[in-house]
């Protein structure tokens, strides 16, 4: 099912998000003010993952997007990027059966051809197997960016004449509906190559909460300032207002 650009309709929204696009920020800045290695922020921002799948579901979230690994994330030190592949594996590993249990669907988007043959075929049976549950979609953007996603996109459709709705269907996130809300944690104000086509419309929220120290009270803090928000989508504050009316009558 590919879904409506909010360029294009206004897209259906209400007082719960439907789609949370959350970039994971802060999990090295948390470990080192433990005197802990870094690594031990990343194992601890995958609990926070965990416990965010569930918090969202209990919500009502139909969709949660995470970006676990950028393609701008090889650069860092070759140590770190050997232990966050390890520890997908692991996640991958022993979340699968977990998420599958609780009705969650998995997704994994990015240029995944350059994981290992392990990982790859992790994420194609974790996908395969969650592939019919519906509560929540979680997708992991994983070796993924924003420039990256548009130009698979026009590949895909070269040579012929090009609209958004024809770019949207070959989009990576062509199933789920633009994110209502974004979140990022860690103090940074930045959206760092992600989800660029599909952030258009979407809220905001910075929070200088560390990812490992993100829970239920820091999702809500989120959803309340979204449910703060005037949703205009390019129309007058008195156009919503009686789209509103309109609705109630």
């Amino acid at each position: 099912m590919t879904h409506a650009s909010s360029t294009e309709q206004i897209p259906a929204h209400g007082n719960v998000p439907r789609h949370v696009a959350i970039i994971m920020d802060g999990n090295g800045r948390w470990a080192r003010s433990r005197m802990l290695p870094r690594i031990a922020g990343h194992r601890r921002g995958l609990e926070a993952v965990r416990a965010t799948i569930e918090n969202c579901a209990d919500r009502g979230i139909e969709f949660l997007t995470i970006f676990a690994f950028s393609s701008e994330n090889w650069r860092r030190p070759a140590e770190e990027v050997a232990l966050l592949m390890q520890l997908f594996q692991l996640a991958l590993t022993s979340e699968v059966e977990r998420m599958h249990k609780n009705d969650v669907r998995l997704r994994v988007i990015g240029d995944t051809a350059r994981f290992d043959a392990k990982i790859r075929a992790l994420i194609e049976s974790g996908e395969r197997l969650t592939a019919a549950n519906r509560r929540l979609t979680l997708t992991i953007a994983a070796n993924y960016g924003g420039r990256w996603d548009l130009l698979q996109a026009v590949n895909k459709i070269a040579e012929r004449p090009i609209d958004e709705a024809m770019l949207a269907q070959h989009l990576a996130m062509s199933y789920a509906p633009e994110p209502d809300l974004f979140i990022r944690t860690g103090g940074e104000e930045r959206i760092s190559n992600f989800l660029l086509w599909q952030l258009a419309y979407t809220e905001l929220y910075f929070t200088d909460t560390l990812w490992p120290d993100f829970d239920a009270a820091a999702l809500d803090a989120a959803i309340a300032s979204y449910r703060s928000r005037e949703r205009r989508f390019g129309r007058t504050s008195e156009q919503v207002a009686e789209s509103k009316r309109d609705k109630v009558a």
